[in-house]
This record gives structure tokens, C-alpha cells and sequence, in this order.
């Protein structure tokens, strides 16, 4: 659906020199044709958004809470020997809530990140950019915990912008000392989690009672993302999703004139007027949805890229039609279809498109994933000639490589399949041993009687654990002279 205003274009504003001019600039609302954030001589302008309240602010804090918790919980919550998500990066394995992947594994993670895709481009085309409101880590983070020590330590819109224009007093600089100490501790400790996802709580905890020079990558790692996360927290803020995320432009393409978005009805609305104007619409024109929009836009110019979604002004909005004894939903949840009287339809070409997408992909995922096997095999052959000719035999040598993905030792059991008679092998005649999530690597050696080799064949490898629960298998080519040489070089 292409972007696009639901209201008339705003009268433009007299001349520069006109009387009145500079007054009438201060009350403008939000443009359409700039972005919200850069004023007329290109300067940055702060954001402010004021508290909303409602039943989609609520929602949406529990929902960030939760979100949160997650976060802060998956290094901790344990799943066997392993915590629920942990990407062992040094012992090249990734525990995924009780499965293991090795390195071999991670085709498989296709699958999980094309399934994400499409499942946001199914939720965008239904929803809008819900994601976006209420799931990005972006906004969870700026708006429900460095927004709200910031309204702690600073007051409500008001005290802030306030703040912004006061001298430099005591007062002054301890509050703004309190708050930017506080999003440094807050950042620091979103990159340490975000660090235990890659070493675990116990050696974390062991880095940061040591000396930096120990373990002085993590200690860089740690370092460079606290600063990034105060740069974007503290300064950046709502810039990150309208400069830098490309998501606000791909929704054009995205979504139709039936997707879910929030916008304002304009035909209830129009023309504006303050109460008891004769003749206007249920707007009363008190900028609220201005003030409490975190990207600082005014949602009855239309969809626009910098709107993420929140619902802020849905609930501002709600409250003042509350307080003027008028009907709530002039800014709403709604389709283009919707707030043109028309029927919304959430079956169509793109959701089906979307939806048969991801059910195949989801199959295929599913498939893929249930051939797992809680060990790897891989046969390689030796770096020295491909074989070897002796007055007795051809023989080849291979490196067979065995990975336990288990979290205990298993006994492993390799044995040649469909072996003609005379053929030797040598290595795995008895079981090997691998330890909890371990490998073993040995040499397996095969030799076959110079009268018997008839030329190049391929030979099948099985591998059982000793209690027989699964199977691997794998093949190698045994490599060898042409046989009528090798019998004329016998004859001499």
C-alpha cells in the first residue's frame, strides 16, 4: 500500500516577513515532506514523547516485561546439562532448549532465519509493523527501561524539555549525571547477558573477577558494546529506526490497503476544531497524539515510515475523547479499507502467498531437523599419496572423525559394510570411546590383496553406538592403479 496522507495537505504558511509568521511556525504540526527529529535549519530536535496511558500501554509493558525476562533468563534457565540457549563458540556447539548442533549443524539454521522472515512478512501484511512496537529490542529497551529511569530521575515531558534549556546548577548536573550513570550500568549489563549467551553465566563471572588481560577479546567485546548501547540509548534513541532500520521502508511493499495499521478516521475527525466549534469534527485538534509519539509524528498526516507502531496515540487519543464525553477509536487499529467503510479482508493474495511460503518451509525445516543424529561421522583421506602399492596389497588410508553431541560418553562401533572377502581393514577393531560432547579422530586403514583389486570401488562405512540407538553412515572411494598395470608390473 503506498504511503500516503488521509488528510488534506495543511494550509501552508505565510510568508516568512508576514505578520505572525514566527508564531504560526512554533505551532505547525509535524511535516510529512521532512523528518520529525530535523528542524527547518537542519538542526537535531530532541524528542520528548509524554506518558500515555491506556490498555495498549499496559499490554504492551507486561508484553516487554516478559520479553525482558526472557532475555534475562535464557543464560540461567538450565535445559539438561546446558543452559536453554547457549552458543558455545569455542567448542564449536550450540544448545538450542536441550538440542546440540555442531558446526556441521548450521545449515540448518536456514531454515530458522527464513522462517523468521516470512513469519514477520506474514505478521506485517496482517498487522503492520507490530513487530516493530512491541517486540523490537529497541523498543523495549528505550521505551521501558531507559525512558523510565529517565522520567524517574528527570520528571514528565514537560521537566525535561525544561531541563534541556536550564543552566548548568547543581541540580542540573546531578540529575543528568544520575541518569547517564545510570544507562551505563544499564548497557553494561545488556552486553554482559548478551556475552553469557556466548561463554556462560559461571565463566562470566569468572572474567569479571579477574584481570582484562586474561581474557582481554570478551573484555574488548564488552567494552565496545556498552559504548554502543549508551551512544543508541542515550543519544540516538528513535534515529536508529528512522535513519538506519531499513524495516519502516520496506512496509510499503509489505503491506496492502487490508493490512492492519494504526491511523486516524478522518472522515469522523474533519474539519478539526476546538470544543463547541460549530460544525467540526470529533478532533479537537490537542496535538496529544503529537506529544506522546515517540518518534514525534502526527498520525493524522497518514502512514507514515517513522511510525513503529506503538499505539501511544491510540490510548492519548482515547483519553481526551473519554474526558469530551465523545466515542474512543478516531485513531484506531484499523485497514485503509476500514476507515473507508469498506470490509477488511485478511485472506488474501500476499497473506496466502506469505502463509503457504512458510508452511512449506516449516515442512522441509522440519524434516531437515528430525535427521539429526546425536553424533557426527566424517571420513577424509590422508594428505600423503592416494595409495599405496607394496608387493602385497593396494592399500588406502583414511582419518575417520567421530563427534559425540551428547552430554555423556558414548562407545562408538564402526564396521565396513558389504566387504568383499580377502579385503583387510585396519583400526576400530574394538569400540572407541568419545567423551561428552568430545571428538576422536583415528586412522582407519584399508587394504586390499593385489590379485583381488579389480579397480577403483566405493566403500560404505556404519557406525552404531553400542547400544545400537542410531546408525551413521558414510562412504569413501578406494582408489587404486589401473588393474591390467598393476598385473603386467606382477608379471615382471
Amino acid at each position: 500500500m503506498p504511503i500516503r496522507p488521509l488528510t488534506p495537505p495543511p494550509t501552508p504558511p505565510p510568508p516568512a516577513n508576514s505578520p505572525g509568521s514566527a508564531q504560526v511556525r512554533r505551532t505547525l504540526s509535524p511535516n510529512r515532506n521532512t523528518v520529525t527529529t530535523i528542524r527547518e535549519d537542519g538542526s537535531r530536535r530532541f524528542l520528548h514523547p509524554a506518558d500515555a496511558k491506556g490498555v495498549f500501554t499496559l499490554a504492551r509493558r507486561a508484553s516487554a516485561w516478559v520479553l525482558i525476562g526472557v532475555y534475562l533468563l535464557l543464560p540461567w534457565v538450565r535445559v539438561g546439562q546446558y543452559p536453554a540457549v547457549f552458543f558455545d563458540v569455542g567448542a564449536r556447539r550450540f544448545h538450542l532448549f536441550g538440542a546440540t548442533l555442531a558446526v556441521q549443524d548450521l545449515w540448518l539454521m536456514f531454515f530458522v532465519i527464513s522462517g523468521l522472515g516470512f513469519s514477520l512478512f506474514l505478521v506485517t501484511s496482517l498487522l503492520g509493523r507490530v513487530w516493530c512496537g512491541w517486540a523490537c529490542p529497541q523498543t523495549v529497551f528505550l521505551d521501558h527501561v531507559f525512558r523510565r529511569f529517565e522520567r524517574l530521575i528527570e520528571g514528565d515531558a514537560p521537566q525535561r524539555r525544561a531541563l534541556d534549556t536550564a543552566p548548568w546548577t547543581l541540580n542540573k548536573i546531578l540529575r543528568r549525571s544520575i541518569k547517564h550513570a545510570g544507562f551505563i550500568l544499564f548497557s553494561a549489563g545488556i552486553a554482559h547477558l548478551f556475552l553469557a549467551y556466548f561463554v556462560s553465566i559461571p565463566d562470566l563471572w569468572h572474567m569479571m573477577r579477574t584481570a582484562p588481560g586474561l581474557h582481554w577479546s570478551s573484555f574488548v567485546f564488552v567494552f565496545v558494546a556498552t559504548g554502543i548501547l549508551y551512544f543508541n540509548f542515550a543519544w540516538f534513541r528513535e534515529q536508529l529506526c528512522i535513519v538506519v532500520c531499513p524495516y519502516g521502508r520496506l512496509q510499503s511493499a509489505l503491506i496492502d490497503d487490508h493490512s492492519l495499521v494504526i491511523g486516524y478516521d478522518v472522515n469522523r475527525g474533519e474539519p478539526r476544531g476546538k470544543l463547541h466549534t460549530p460544525n467540526a469534527g470529533a478532533c479537537i485538534d490537542c496535538n496529544r497524539c503529537v506529544q506522546v509519539c515517540p518518534t514525534g509524528i502526527d498520525i493524522r498526516q497518514g502512514l507514515q515510515i517513522e511510525c513503529i507502531g506503538c499505539a501511544a496515540c491510540i490510548d492519548a487519543c482515547d483519553q481526551v475523547m473519554v474526558k469530551v464525553n465523545r466515542p474512543t477509536g478516531l485513531i484506531r487499529y484499523d485497514s485503509a479499507e476500514g476507515f473507508a467503510g469498506r470490509r477488511t479482508r485478511l485472506l488474501r493474495a500476499r497473506t496466502i502467498v506469505y502463509s503457504v511460503l512458510l508452511l512449506v518451509g516449516a515442512g522441509v525445516g522440519s524434516w531437515a531437523f528430525s535427521t539429526l543424529r546425536p553424533a557426527e561421522m566424517s571420513v577424509t583421506r590422508m594428505r600423503a599419496a592416494p595409495y599405496i602399492v607394496d608387493q602385497q596389497y593396494v592399500r588406502n588410508q583414511y582419518l575417520v572423525r567421530l563427534i559425540n553431541k551428547r552430554d555423556q560418553p558414548t562407545r562408538f562401533i564402526l564396521r565396513p559394510r558389504q566387504l568383499k572377502p580377502g579385503i583387510i581393514t585396519r583400526g576400530f577393531e574394538t569400540t572407541v570411546e568419545v567423551g561428552p560432547l568430545g571428538e576422536e579422530v583415528r586412522p582407519y586403514i584399508v587394504q586390499v590383496p593385489r590379485g583381488q583389486y579389480a579397480g577403483t570401488f566405493t566403500l560404505m562405512l556404519q557406525v552404531t553406538d553400542e547400544p545400537r540407538t542410531f546408525t551413521l553412515n558414510g562412504e569413501v572411494e578406494f582408489l587404486g592403479p589401473d588393474p591390467e598395470l598393476l598385473k603386467e608390473d606382477g608379471a615382471k
